[in-house]
């Protein structure tokens, strides 16, 4: 299976779901992007939990998003601190708020671009990284 360029490398992608991020990875192997909405007041919540940190309500549905948003804030490390990373750099991690779901950023790798091209701001589009038949990733990318 074919990497994205600035992939972090497969051994990284060991999941350990539980009862509240399993929906997520499992629709994430379907290459939909979803995020859990509290069934009670219609908070977005993520990381997925067992209560709503508005109302604490535990009812959800999981609210499937476009797939694009902005980039809140990243950083490119230049540098891989463990060798499997050496192939790797440099890569961009950032934090993305979703279109879809106001209030909730993610964490995710921004991939097959060069990190210069990256600002604050930045539009992005979801890519999937299918690291196996098991999981599989949304990365991000400049959108467009």
């Amino acid at each position: 299976m074919s990497r994205p360029q600035g992939a972090m490398p497969a051994e990284f992608a060991q999941l350990n779901p539980d009862s509240w991020t399993e929906p997520f990875w499992l629709s994430a192997r379907e290459h939909r992007l979803t995020a859990p909405r509290c069934a009670e007041c219609g908070t977005f919540r993520f990381p997925p939990g067992p209560f709503c940190h508005e109302c604490r309500h535990q009812d959800v549905e999981h609210v499937e998003l476009p797939g694009t948003g902005t980039v809140y804030t990243y950083t490119v490390a230049r540098h891989g601190v463990v060798p499997s990373l050496a192939g790797t750099v440099p890569y961009t991690i950032a934090v993305i708020e979703p279109d879809g779901a106001p209030g909730i950023r993610m964490i995710a790798n921004i991939v097959e671009c060069d990190p210069a091209r990256i600002a604050i701001g930045s539009r992005v589009e979801v890519v999937w990284d299918d690291v196996d038949a098991e999981v599989t990733i949304p990365r991000f990318r400049p959108a467009g």
